[in-house]
């Protein structure tokens, strides 16, 4: 298959819903930040704000997305995207409010969409043929790659020149018309839990704990790299200045490798290919610890996004054949949940040590960090694949390549607790 197979009308009103609904989550953090940094201790007040809407990804993510039921998919989603908005309004609308609202407000704006991610990416799945799946999450990466390129200076030029709250106003903006939006799509998706074979829901998405172990280790480096970069250019004397430009090659890097990612068929099972990729974006945030050039940096940064594009791919595909159709918004939103995670905690470490060491140690620190998690999911995946295939010898092996990825039926939902896992395959964000 080819990406011709993902153009369509339908595809091009979910990109624009998509884009809508997400940009302003990428807007968010800095946002924040820059609503309130001309109060007194305005920097610190923003960070709070900022970790509030972490928090409310993080468990709104879980707590709403496994609730989703796939025939009205839409009017849960629409609610949730309703009051994001609201949210975003709220901290638009009253920017000098007090500390605790404004918390709440950011919360809100967190946790009431962010089961909205992991429903698109199954709606979007839903408007393509089965053997276009890798494609269709490839594009989806590259949209988000282009969101999280554009919004740090959609947000910097407006709230510095124009005002600090417009921002939370346009991204409240978008976030409401990506409601109206969603009625371009379809209601739902089709899926029955009959094809869980009896098993509960928590069951089968506890069953898929090391694609979530190696989701979250996949944007640990992305911490990495937006929260100690402008830390380590000051160290090498370089100015701060420079991260924005780094960083929007990173997500252009990423772009280009989800684009090349689905553009063929690639060798290897996804576990592999998972790690394989994980060692590389672990080598190239390595290398920007220590390569004093800021060329050098900018090329490891770069090459970084491309590999980290397709690491979050080989994730996200490997989480469709773990899980039965009834189940993957909600795997999706838990995958979501655990990416987030990955990002707060390893720039804690990173934050925590900065206090102690030089920001290219603390980098060097967060590497290992990612390195541990990967191979503990790698071990996970290796473990269910062993026990699946004695409990279920007469599975028979997928296609593994990208492209030929059936999502799992009634008929193979008995070997899909640990077989998928073992056996790879190839769907995340934005991000």
């Amino acid at each position: 298959m080819s990406y011709r197979d993902v153009a369509s009308r339908q595809v091009l009103a979910w990109a624009v819903v998509a884009v809508a609904a997400r940009l302003p989550v990428a807007m968010a953090p800095l946002a924040l930040v820059f609503l309130v940094r001309e109060r007194p201790g305005g920097y610190a007040l923003g960070a709070v704000l900022a970790a509030a809407y972490v928090v409310g990804e993080i468990t709104g993510a879980p707590l709403l997305g496994t609730r989703m039921r796939p025939h009205s998919a839409r009017r849960q989603l629409a609610a949730g995207l309703a009051a994001g908005a609201l949210g975003f309004a709220g901290l638009g609308a009253f920017p000098h409010a007090h500390a605790g609202t404004l918390a709440a407000f950011a919360f809100l704006a967190g946790a009431a969409p962010a089961a909205a991610p992991g429903g698109l990416r199954t709606l979007l799945t839903g408007l393509v043929p089965k053997d276009a799946v890798a494609q269709a999450l490839s594009t989806e990466s590259m949209l988000m790659s282009g969101i999280w390129a554009l919004s740090p200076a959609a947000v910097t030029g407006l709230a510095l020149g124009v005002a600090p709250a417009l921002p939370l106003v346009l991204a409240a903006s978008l976030m409401a018309a990506s409601v109206a939006g969603l009625w371009l799509l379809p209601a739902g998706w089709e899926a029955d839990a009959a094809d869980r074979d009896g098993v509960s829901l928590p069951r089968l998405l506890a069953r898929a704990w090391p694609v979530y172990v190696t989701g979250a280790a996949s944007l640990s480096l992305l911490a990495l790299a937006e929260l100690v970069l402008p830390a380590l250019l000051e160290q090498r004397a370089v100015g701060v200045g420079w991260s924005g430009p780094l960083l929007s090659g990173f997500a252009l890097g990423s772009g280009v490798g989800a684009f090349v990612y689905g553009l063929r068929s690639w060798p290897g099972d996804l576990r592999t290919r998972s790690v394989l990729l994980m060692t590389g974006v672990s080598a190239c945030v390595a290398l920007v610890a220590v390569l004093p050039a800021p060329g050098w940096t900018a090329a490891a940064l770069a090459v970084a996004g491309g590999l980290q594009a397709g690491a979050m791919l080989t994730r996200n595909l490997s989480l469709r054949e773990v899980l039965p159709p009834s189940a993957l918004a909600a795997g999706y939103s838990v995958m979501y949940a655990a990416v987030g995670a990955g990002y707060a905690a390893t720039g804690s470490l990173a934050g925590a040590l900065l206090h102690f060491v030089a920001p290219s140690t603390a980098i060097l620190a967060g590497v290992a960090l990612t390195l541990a998690l990967t191979a503990v999911g790698a071990l996970g995946e290796g473990r269910s694949g062993r026990r699946a295939t004695t409990a279920a010898p007469s599975t028979g092996a997928r296609d593994t390549a990208v492209g030929v990825l059936p999502a799992p039926g009634p008929a193979s939902v008995a070997g899909a607790e640990g077989a998928a896992i073992g056996r790879g395959g190839d769907p995340e964000g934005g991000l």
